[in-house]
């Protein structure tokens, strides 16, 4: 499986709708609240601002940024393929496993590949000038690296470019290294906006960097909808939907916790900082067959780097969705 959510396919392979589906694999957050944005002609008809300044305005106080260090594109990913286009040096550090799309990008920008095991105790340094690529919280093992800021020092002192992708951040309230971009010119932050405030529908991802740095990058004139924006500006100024997904995750997140260990079906159990839980077990295959049949998608992990298909990712979900895995873990012990 290269990626989580797709539940088209699976869909398909069992004979049912994609309606149908209870979809694990997908890292989105699952807290659902309703929206106030009415769809309009209007809304439609106009070009949008191409600045996005009052989007940008949301996003800088939210993310306590200035405006002048937002670059916004159509997606975390096509802000990747823009940065990694937008990079000279030609040496890529990739502290994997990490989302599969930063390596494509490496390729596709002629990039020379080194990877790193975070898995391990490698120390290994990335060498002078190079682009380092660190995701925290990780995926998919959901892990929060504390002592990243040491690690940063060393990277800077190589004078590397920095590339820390924070887009499970928000889940459990994490501390961010957004306010380095102040501070080292080459640093950049990934976020992607799909993920916390849970609209995989609504394509917007960012680059934080130091103004200067935001300059050099090359934006598409109009990559945003004029719907996109106004979703997310009306998402990211509701406090109470932060605050209540913060109160879901902490709830759904043990109750999924322990569904997995009362299964007594896996022998590794990795515990997590993000909405998702990484699990091992040596008959992961008949799992996912298994939970598949019950029209159950979970996130098979042998595409990353490191891993294997022994290991599968659980997002985490509404109750209604975990008592039908519980259900489904049960009927297989």
């Amino acid at each position: 499986m290269k990626h989580g959510a797709n539940i088209y396919k699976y869909a398909k392979k069992i004979g049912c709708d994609a309606e149908e589906m209870l979809d694990f694999s997908s890292n989105i957050n699952a807290y659902k609240k309703g929206i106030s944005l009415e769809l309009s002609s209007n809304l439609i008809q106009k070009y949008a601002d191409s600045s996005y300044s009052e989007l940008k305005e949301v996003i800088a106080k939210r993310y306590a940024i200035q405006t002048n260090q937002i670059a916004l594109f159509n997606g975390a990913t096509a802000a990747i393929f823009a940065l990694f286009n937008s990079l000279k040096p030609k040496s890529v550090y990739l502290y994997a496993p990490l989302y599969g799309e930063y390596e494509k990008a490496a390729v596709a920008t002629k990039k020379h590949i080194y990877k790193i095991n975070r898995l391990s105790e490698n120390s290994y340094i990335p060498e002078d000038d190079s682009i380092v690529v660190f995701v925290n919280p990780s995926t998919p093992e959901g892990y929060y690296e504390e002592n990243l800021e040491e690690m940063m020092q060393e990277w800077m002192e190589r004078d590397c470019i920095i590339v820390i992708d924070e887009s499970f951040l928000e889940f459990e309230a994490l501390a961010s290294m957004r306010e380095q971009i102040n501070e080292y010119k080459r640093l950049y932050i990934i976020q992607s906006f799909s993920k916390f405030y849970g609209c995989a529908g609504v394509r917007i991802g960012a680059i934080f960097a130091h103004k200067k740095a935001i300059r050099r990058l090359q934006i598409p004139l109009w990559n945003i909808s004029s719907l996109d924006s106004a979703f997310l500006q009306e998402r990211i100024a509701d406090e109470a939907f932060s605050e209540q997904s913060l109160l879901f995750q902490k709830t759904q997140k043990a109750e999924l916790l322990e569904i997995l260990e009362s299964s007594q079906l896996f022998d590794e159990i990795v515990e997590s900082e993000s909405n998702f839980i990484l699990a091992h077990a040596p008959k992961a295959d008949e799992i996912f067959s298994h939970l598949l049949e019950h029209k159950i998608l979970v996130r098979s992990c042998g595409s990353f780097d490191y891993l294997s298909d022994e290991w599968l990712r659980f997002g985490v979900k509404d109750a209604v969705m975990q008592t039908k895995l519980k259900e489904a873990l049960l009927a297989l012990a």
